[in-house]
């Protein structure tokens, strides 16, 4: 039931046995989820560095900053305080778009409360609490890790 298990290749009578093997459903869970929410991010990451202004940039040429140096030292430090707040909104959305694993067959969390433990006990009020309780755990825990980081980021007024 693990997305990847390693164990140490055998010869097997008519072929080889163990070895690394990783499961279909999770490699197109990976990729799907990964490609989404990479468009997303990087579309964000690119309207964060738009958001500083062209004089910033031009500033740093004029004292002598080449490009590296200008996007590290001037563009970045600014467009992570445009990048921040909508990248929160990217990590939420990725960690409720994991719920859709059902959809392919791979046993994620919501698969796990829902499906397996739901058709043993037979109480659905309860499961849907303590998958909505796990779900809004994950989601509070990533939100306040990023407000944090946010606040850290922030220009401080003096």
């Amino acid at each position: 039931g693990r997305p990847l298990s390693f164990d140490y290749p055998q010869q097997g009578r008519f072929n080889l046995t163990g070895g690394v093997q990783i499961f279909p459903e999770f490699v197109a869970l990976l990729v799907g989820l990964s490609t989404y929410t990479a468009a997303f991010i990087a579309e964000v990451v690119r309207a964060g560095i738009l958001a500083v202004s062209r004089g910033q940039t031009e500033a740093a040429h004029a004292l002598g900053l080449r490009s590296g140096p200008t996007l590290k030292l001037v563009v970045i430090p600014q467009a992570m305080r445009v990048i921040i707040p909508p990248l929160t909104s990217q990590y939420l959305n990725l960690v409720k778009n994991s719920s859709l694993a059902v959809a392919i067959g791979y046993p994620d969390l919501t698969q796990v409360f829902m499906g397996t433990v739901l058709n043993q006990t037979g109480q659905a009020v309860e499961m849907v609490s303590i998958t909505m309780a796990v779900y809004l755990t994950i989601s509070l825990v990533t939100s306040f890790a990023m407000n944090i980081y946010n606040k850290r980021m922030a220009l401080v007024e003096r």
